[in-house]
């Protein structure tokens, strides 16, 4: 019925995050309708992009530049550390704004089930930057999963003995949010990790 750079473009968009088969035709058949005025600047946009992109070598951050703009960002306090499991985490606390530290970017959690152990992941070089840098804190931003639970586990462990005080995001009731609607872990968390007012 199509030809296959079309069928090709509709399999390589299938792969992308929230995208199947049926979303991946309506966004092919949205890309060619407008394939002056969109597809054309998106394909330069992704040849350029793939060419340019580079991942930092301190803190694992994608950028176009290595060291990455945060890593060569002298306003920026280096005796903060926060640890995240990948890249689109690290962008999600930058888009708070609230952070002025710098990140160590893991690539992953630890997982038996998947074969992830620490040789997967970015924990050697955390722990060397504990070490070597000026580093006081390392904040641990993994995702409340027991992977990323474990995780946080494992590099406590690992930063034991580098003299870092290590501290973890708070875990609880989100801001605005109401209890009846709330998971029991959700709730177990937010009474463990009250404070006083």
């Amino acid at each position: 019925m199509i030809g296959p750079e079309i069928e090709r473009l509709i399999q390589l968009l299938a792969r992308l995050p929230g995208l199947g088969p049926r979303s991946a035709r309506r966004a092919a058949l949205f890309l060619i309708k407008r394939r002056e005025s969109l597809m054309e600047p998106l394909a330069r946009a992704l040849g350029q992009a793939a060419e340019a992109i580079r991942v930092c070598a301190t803190c694992g951050n994608v950028d176009t530049s290595d060291p990455c703009a945060i890593c060569a960002d002298t306003r920026r306090d280096p005796s903060l550390i926060c640890v995240v499991e990948d890249v689109g985490d690290l962008w999600a606390i930058e888009r708070t704004g609230s952070f002025k530290g710098r990140y160590h970017v893991l690539g992953g959690t630890l997982s038996a089930i998947d074969g992830i152990g620490p040789e997967e992941l970015n924990i050697v070089s955390l722990v060397e930057r504990a070490r070597a840098e000026a580093a006081k804190e390392v904040i641990l931003a993994t995702n409340a999963t027991v992977d990323g639970q474990t995780t946080g586990h494992y590099i406590v462990e690992r930063l034991a003995d580098c003299g870092v005080e290590v501290s973890r995001l708070a875990h609880g009731v989100p801001l605005g949010g109401e209890l009846d609607y709330l998971d029991d872990g959700t709730l177990t968390a937010a009474l463990k990790a009250r404070r006083p007012t």
